[in-house]
Parts: structure tokens; sequence; C-alpha cells
């Protein structure tokens, strides 16, 4: 491979990218997507929308899923820090309901891949972050799902430093449990 590192997570597919990152004194360069470089390191998808969000410190999105049209998503952070999350919500996967968890930034400049069929979700740990990311699939917005970001079930350990005031939509502030979706299923 030759621009990126990838380590495998224990959630198999799971991925965590480090591109190399090539600095002089004008600056860096680094290749963020190189297709070739994916597809040697297991990750053969085509990306079909690029989006990205900012949020202050305390945000919390997700976590959220897609029901009939998942995504694969490659996630990264182009300004601040974020913690950023995945849960298998594979049929049959040995880890299912399991989580994984990664720190995002500016700084370290990794990437997460999240194949479909998982829900995610980031908490903003700096004061500001950019975060953007690629996806396999059109938006299709009658199919969101989620999950309420601190079920029991699940167990997420978001780094939420004390005094920090999460800042949540209104929509996944009443998302479902861990239960209620298998109830769906």
């Amino acid at each position: 491979m030759g621009q990126i590192t990838v380590e495998t997570c224990e959630i198999e597919g799971l991925k965590i990218i480090t591109p190399a990152v090539h600095k002089d004194a004008r600056g860096y360069f680094m290749e963020t997507y190189q297709y070739n470089d994916f597809k040697e390191a297991g990750i053969d998808v085509v990306f079909v929308q690029d989006n990205q969000s900012a949020s202050g410190k305390g945000v919390l999105r997700g976590l959220h899923f897609q029901k009939q049209f998942p995504q694969d998503k490659l996630v990264r952070v182009i300004r601040g820090e974020v913690f950023d999350v995945a849960v298998d919500l594979r049929k049959g996967s040995p880890t299912f309901g399991k989580w994984h968890g990664v720190v995002l930034s500016e700084e370290n400049k990794k990437q997460f891949f999240v194949p479909k069929n998982f829900a995610h979700g980031f908490l903003v740990l700096s004061e500001y972050a950019e975060f953007c990311y690629k996806c396999s699939d059109f938006y299709h917005p009658n199919d969101e799902g989620g999950i309420l970001y601190n079920d029991p079930d699940i167990g997420v350990e978001w780094p939420i430093p004390e005094g920090m005031e999460l800042i949540l939509s209104d929509k996944d502030k009443k998302q479902g449990s861990f239960q209620a979706y298998l109830q769906q299923k």
C-alpha cells in the first residue's frame, strides 16, 4: 500500500487508516483517498457522495444507520477532534451489538472505515470540529434509523469530561433502544 497504513479492529470490517503525510517548510501534502491503495487494503468501495458537518464542543451525533440503503462510510476530521464510534448491526456477526471507538483529529489525520450495516456516531471533544465523510450510497431521507447514544445494552464508553454538556438533536434525544431495534428485525 503506497500512501496509507491500515489497522484492523477487533470488529471485522472496521479499519483505521493513517495516510502518509509529506511535510516540508511549506506545510504538508497527503492523499486522503486513492482507490488502488484502499482496494489493496480490502476496501473495494465506490463512493458516490461526500458530506461535511461542523459542530461545537459537546455535540453528539448518532448513533445513526440506514435501514434499506446501507452505506459504507469513510470518515475523518479536518479541523478539531472527535471520538468516533461504530456499532456492529450485521445479522449473524460474532460481534453483533459490539462497538469500537477511535479519536479522529486534524492532528492525527486518521480515517475510520465503517462498513455497511453499522450504526455510527461521534462526540466533539474540541471547541469546534469539521467532520468529512464519503458514502457508498446516496442519502435517502426516509431511510434513517437510530439507537440512543447511551443505550446500556451497547454500553459505548463516550469520553465525556466532567462538566461537559452534551448537545443532541431532538431526533437523537428520542432514538430508540437497542432492544427496540432488535424487535424491529
